[in-house]
């Protein structure tokens, strides 16, 4: 691929070649890998993804290994070697926060489409923020930022009735037989169980920027498991005003989106990144019926953009600035998901093999963090960045 580097001001520059794979980098991530030559392909597979121009299919990729056979050998290392890709996402996750200083995880929905039905998990997908169906995969991505850089490590894909229900479908697709439709919900709670806690790694808060969930429940589930959390709210959400902490408000149920727009009072002026923005935060309670936890609502918009985002968060949160900041790394995952992600692959896997999507997402991900390696040394190593 045509490397670039996004630099502090936002300029571009181009990485002329594709980096060199840090052997102490590859022995970390892929020493669970029993065997030397598995461990080997997954180095190569890397490196092909990121030196490769265009579309990262498995036909594509093999071009870059050698033998007659290189075909059928990457496609049987990808979509049917018995290797685990956890370990790798586990070993991923430390890298990260070994070497990039994550603020937060950020647990966000990515929509692939595709052309046709062949791709394992394409079906009609429902976006509720935009309103619209499309033709293609679901996936919830577990990544962990920063304001400067977004690295994924986990990723869940959402599987419909047509994958789930249809058991020659299924087997021919190497769907696990504990693999079920579940909510999106479910999803955030698998990677929070699997990824997030796990590994000895210092804690982190988690930031959940998806629509379609229940947000109270998730931020009950959270909080349960001891993590400091932000969940972003649909403003038609129902809670109510935290007595305990507001005696001398009204108690009735009224949506998130009511509560905001009326506690003027709560409002503040602050400048968490670069741009003026007011925010509220006001104590509120589930409404009845549903988890009696106390929790923070807080509404934030900006003088550019005036759309209003809402969120939830732990009745004895951070400054409302960390907050807000941390609110903000969502938008640092689309925008390197977009930079970088789709350059190294991480849309292209064409096939139905379901471990096979998870190997090839997994590798692209390792990737994706060598490519933000490249941009920071690309801003270290630049006079405007110096400067």
């Amino acid at each position: 691929m045509d490397l670039t580097a996004r630099l502090s001001d936002g300029t571009r520059v181009a990485v002329s070649e594709p980096p060199a794979l840090d052997p102490e980098l590859c022995a970390r991530l892929f020493g669970a890998l029993r065997r030397a030559s598995q461990r080997s392909k997954a180095e190569q597979y890397v490196h092909s993804l990121l030196a490769l121009p265009g579309r990262k299919t498995l036909r594509n990729i093999a071009t870059q290994f050698d033998g007659a056979a290189a075909q059928q050998s990457v496609h049987h290392f990808i979509s049917t070697s018995p290797w685990e890709w956890m370990p790798i996402r586990h070993a991923l996750a430390r890298q990260v926060q070994r070497t990039l200083a994550p603020e937060a995880w950020v647990i966000k929905p990515t929509a692939i489409p595709k052309v046709g039905s062949h791709s394992i998990g394409v079906d009609q997908q429902y976006l509720p923020r935009l309103g619209q169906t499309f033709n293609g995969q679901h996936a919830l991505g577990a990544w962990l930022a920063s304001d400067r850089s977004a690295v994924p490590v986990d990723w869940r894909l959402q599987l419909t009735g047509r994958w789930l229900e249809d058991d020659p479908l299924r087997r021919r697709a190497g769907i696990p037989d504990d693999e079920t439709a579940g909510t999106l919900e479910a999803g955030i709670r698998n990677s929070v169980a699997q990824v997030v806690l796990p590994g000895g790694m210092p804690a982190a808060p988690v930031v959940v920027d998806v629509d379609g969930i229940d947000a109270v429940a998730l931020a009950r589930h959270l909080s349960a498991m001891g993590l400091a959390y932000l969940v972003r709210l649909d403003p038609q959400a129902q809670l109510r005003l935290d007595r305990a902490k507001l005696p001398k408000f009204s108690d009735r149920a009224r949506t998130a989106g009511e509560l905001v727009a009326s506690m003027t009072r709560f409002r503040h002026r602050v400048n968490p990144g670069g741009d003026l923005t007011t925010a509220v935060a006001i104590p509120v309670v589930a409404s009845p019926g549903a988890w009696a936890g106390g929790m923070l609502l807080v509404g934030e918009w900006s003088d550019v953009a005036a759309d209003m985002r809402l969120w939830l968060t732990t009745a004895d949160p951070p400054p409302l600035s960390t907050l807000l900041r941390l609110a903000r790394l969502s938008s640092v995952v689309a925008r390197d998901f977009g930079d970088i992600s789709e350059g190294v692959g991480m849309t292209d896997f064409v096939g139905r093999s379901f471990p096979g999507w998870h190997r090839h997402i997994t590798l692209s991900s390792v990737a994706h963090l060598v490519a933000v390696q490249v941009r920071g040394a690309a801003n270290r190593a630049s006079p405007r960045a110096a400067g």
